[in-house]
């Protein structure tokens, strides 16, 4: 993984079944609920479901920074401790676990390349056992909103081509066939996308077996659609899970600079009042 700007940000299943047991190390499966976890998982890992502990449940954002505070410390974290995320989807939902955590200040934080999907493909070991956990204290950073564009970034960005968006959803999302996959509660009054939005699927950057693209591949994936990091890059989905895979992947593995993830995202754009959206055919990204 040497080849990627920020390898220190993956691990491989090999590196995680040696060290997810070492008193440094905390590995943590991140789905959307724990069904999946209940049913087996890397030995040692704890559960964080997605939709519970990872968004506030009362406002629509992330978590704040006191409720960080509280999912680390009954997490057993320091901020001295490696934090390795794994989950499904090929890691959607770890990615945005992963963002969170740099937003407000975690140093180490990794995710096992692969996810869940190379854990159970490689046969490794399962356990259905919850680890005991020693609480801690946890005290985060000021939240670093360099990482989060907000709708009125994301506006002017559009209005004035300031910055590459890029739409990670599906092609029939992008053109506006379908408003949100099957089966997802949360939409949006319209189909489409931001007006200016390049269409390169978060899936295009992974393997068949869940792991990343090479650099030299992801680099022509978005190179080819005019993502290069030489000018600000916001990516955005549905609800910005899909957008924060995408964010680790222009940020960490390719090393663009400047990298915000929009997870107010279509479900934010297009319900709004007045704002302009495009409709029509993807745009062909590369590999």
């Amino acid at each position: 993984m040497a080849q990627y700007a920020h390898p220190e940000a993956l691990v491989t299943t090999e590196w995680v079944a040696q060290h997810a047991g070492d008193p440094q190390v905390r590995v943590a499966e991140v789905d959307v609920d724990t069904h999946a976890y209940n049913e087996g998982h890397v030995p040692g890992a704890i559960a964080w479901a997605w939709t519970t502990q990872l968004a506030d449940q009362v406002r629509r954002d992330i978590l704040s920074k006191e409720q960080f505070e509280a999912l680390m410390g009954a997490s057993g974290i320091t901020p001295e401790t490696t934090l390795v995320i794994y989950g499904d989807n090929n890691n959607w939902f770890a990615a945005w676990a992963l963002w969170q955590a740099k937003i407000y200040g975690h140093r180490d934080v990794r995710l096992m390349n692969g996810g869940r999907k190379k854990w159970l493909a490689e046969n490794r070991d399962l356990s259905t056992a919850v680890p005991e956990v020693k609480l801690t204290t946890y005290h985060a950073h000021d939240a670093d909103l360099s990482l989060r564009a907000f709708l009125p970034q994301v506006q002017q960005a559009s209005a004035a081509r300031a910055a590459a968006l890029v739409d990670v959803r599906s092609p029939a999302e992008f053109t506006g066939e379908i408003l949100a996959p099957p089966g997802l509660p949360e939409t949006c009054q319209r189909g489409g996308h931001i007006p200016g939005a390049r269409s390169i699927p978060w899936g295009k950057a992974c393997n068949d077996d869940g792991t990343f693209k090479s650099a030299a591949e992801l680099g022509a994936l978005y190179g080819g659609e005019g993502i290069d990091g030489s000018r600000p890059v916001i990516a955005y989905c549905r609800i910005g899970e899909r957008s924060s895979h995408t964010w680790f992947v222009l940020k960490y593995l390719l090393g663009f600079d400047q990298v915000t993830n929009y997870d107010g995202s279509w479900t934010e754009w297009g319900n709004l009042v007045g704002v302009p959206v495009e409709k029509g055919v993807a745009s062909a990204a590369k590999g």
